[in-house]
C-alpha cells in the first residue's frame, strides 16, 4: 500500500521521500507494514478549521489524524472485519490521514531547539499511532512509551545490521 505525501503549503519544503520513507518504517515497527496512509502538509489556518469541524477547538493544532472507516473496523493484527462488499478493496489497507501543521510544526521545532524536519517526524509518528488506535488521552502512558521508543529506533540512532525489521511490542 502506498503513502502518499500532500504538500498544501508554500512555507516550508518538505522531502516527500523522506516523510514516505519515515511512514513505510514507522508502519513496519508497530507490525503494520503493507498499510497505506496520507500525510498532508497545510498552514495554521487551514488546520484551525479542521480542528474547529472535528474537534470543536477554534485554535491551530500541530497534527491531526483521521482514521479511515476501514481502519476503524477492523481487528488489532488489521484482518477486515466489515463486509468486503461495501468497499473497495484497497481501502481495507488505508489507515487514513496525518495532516501537519508546517507554521505549527516550524514554532515547536524552534521552541525544542532542533530542526523542522526532526519536528515532523516527530509529527508523523505520533499521527501514525493515532490512526492505528493508540490514544495517550485514554491509555494510561501506553502511546507515550511507544512514541519513545519509535523516535529511539527511527530518529535517534541509524539501523545496525539486520535489526531494522523489527516489530515493536506494543
Amino acid at each position: 500500500m502506498a503513502i502518499e505525501v500532500i504538500n498544501r503549503q508554500r512555507l516550508v519544503a518538505i522531502d516527500r521521500r523522506q516523510v514516505s520513507a519515515l511512514a513505510h518504517a514507522a508502519l513496519a515497527a508497530i507490525g503494520r507494514a503493507g498499510f497505506g496512509l496520507t500525510v498532508a502538509f497545510v498552514r495554521d489556518r487551514s488546520i484551525r478549521k479542521l480542528n474547529l469541524q472535528y474537534r470543536g477547538k477554534d485554535a491551530p493544532t500541530d497534527v491531526l489524524s483521521f482514521p479511515s472507516e476501514s481502519a476503524e473496523e477492523t481487528d488489532p493484527i488489521g484482518a477486515s472485519i466489515i463486509d468486503p462488499v461495501t468497499i473497495q478493496p484497497e481501502m481495507i489497507d488505508h489507515l487514513g490521514d496525518v495532516v501537519i501543521s508546517s507554521d505549527t510544526a516550524l514554532r515547536q521545532a524552534e521552541e525544542a531547539g532542533h530542526s523542522f524536519e526532526r519536528e515532523v517526524a516527530e509529527l508523523l509518528i505520533h499521527g501514525i499511532l493515532h490512526l492505528c488506535g493508540y490514544d495517550h488521552e485514554a491509555d494510561r502512558g501506553e502511546m507515550n512509551r511507544l512514541e519513545v521508543k519509535l523516535r529511539r529506533k527511527l530518529l535517534d540512532r541509524a539501523p545496525r545490521g539486520g535489526r531494522g525489521s523489527e516489530t515493536l511490542p506494543d
